[in-house]
């Protein structure tokens, strides 16, 4: 495996062509395991990884805690190639309720300020509201980042699940890197109307969900059971029905990625590094066997004829069930 580079837009940093998605390090996937999660951390960094994204909720700032001591335990060099993406704004309870967002100007500067001592850095490279708060105009959310630019404490301004509107009016205010949305062979949603309003504005995409939480990793088994705590136990996509429909559609993929000698995994992220060199997958391995599954989709081509292939056995929309609950897709202005 070779690591290419990508650009996040026509304003942001170069960065590996796969960050690393460190949010199922901090519980939200069931188990963790600390000293496995920081050597995961270390490994992508000494493959070329250089994207590590994160949020200050996840964990309610464990995430952060972890990632300040995985890059303090790096050697120097790897340390100074990190580049650190973060989003803020999602208010939690002490049982880890999900209480809503607040990106009013004071609040952003006050989620960096504990950010960058959680973290350990003077600068945050991506900042980002992890979604629109309803209650602030997005001009006020992007100008108080903006500020924090001016001051030097962030570097780029990214976007978290919006709409086209939204990024619209969010460019106009400030330079805007990249957008972070889902975005799999079972999430095409931005295609309809978000991926050419960035690409007209000259703006990136971190794709996230790009193994649609493991549904399409070819590791998810039906009937498998999930911890309370798990995101996946309140998925629509995982319950019932919907998770048989949506494993008839992993093992069509399963066939093509045997007929190409890789994992169904890796043909799922090489599909998404494939829709264009403004994508950067972001792939939420959490052990470094699942790491290097992901890293060898770096290397995997798919020409025309494979990605036909993978289309028709995974049509868009082919998906069973959303892809949160409803009071959750209910605070997407992607969705809108």
């Amino acid at each position: 495996m070779t690591m290419r580079t990508r650009t996040l837009g026509t304003t942001g940093p170069q960065v590996s062509a796969l960050g690393l998605g460190c949010m199922g390090m901090s519980g939200m996937y069931g188990e963790t395991d600390r000293a496995e999660s920081i050597a995961t951390i270390h490994a992508a960094l000494e493959a070329g990884v250089t994207l590590l994204d994160t949020g200050d909720f996840y964990g309610m700032g464990h995430n952060e805690l972890l990632i300040n001591e995985a890059l303090r335990t790096a050697p120097p060099a790897l340390r100074e190639n990190a580049l650190l993406s973060v989003k803020f704004g999602a208010q939690r309870g002490p049982d880890g309720e999900w209480l809503g967002y607040d990106a009013r100007p004071a609040a952003v500067k006050t989620w960096a300020a504990y950010s960058l001592q959680r973290l350990g850095v003077d600068h945050i490279d991506v900042y980002r509201p992890a979604r629109l708060d309803p209650n602030v105009p997005i001009e006020e959310t992007v100008g108080a980042i903006a500020e924090l630019v001016e001051k030097g404490y962030v570097r780029h301004i990214g976007l978290s699940e919006v709409g086209a509107d939204t990024i619209r009016r969010a460019a106009a205010t400030a330079p805007i890197a990249d957008l972070q949305i889902e975005y799999a062979l079972i999430s095409r949603g931005p295609e309809r109307e978000i991926l050419p309003t960035l690409r007209e504005l000259g703006i990136a995409v971190t794709a996230y969900g790009v193994l649609s939480r493991g549904l399409i990793s070819g590791h998810v088994a039906a009937g498998q059971g999930f911890a309370a705590t798990d995101f996946r136990a309140h998925s629509p996509r995982f319950q019932g029905d919907n998770l048989q429909h949506n494993l008839t559609l992993v093992e069509s993929l399963r066939k093509i990625a045997e007929q190409k000698g890789v994992s169904v995994a890796q043909i799922a992220i090489a599909w998404v590094m494939s829709r264009g060199d403004d994508i950067v997958p972001l792939v939420g391995a959490k052990t470094r066997e699942r790491l290097g599954e992901a890293l060898g989709a770096v290397d995997v081509t798919l020409d025309a004829a494979d990605l036909a292939a993978v289309e028709a056995a995974v049509p868009a929309d082919a998906a069973a069930g959303e892809r949160y609950a409803p009071a959750q897709m209910a605070m997407l202005d992607s969705e809108r």
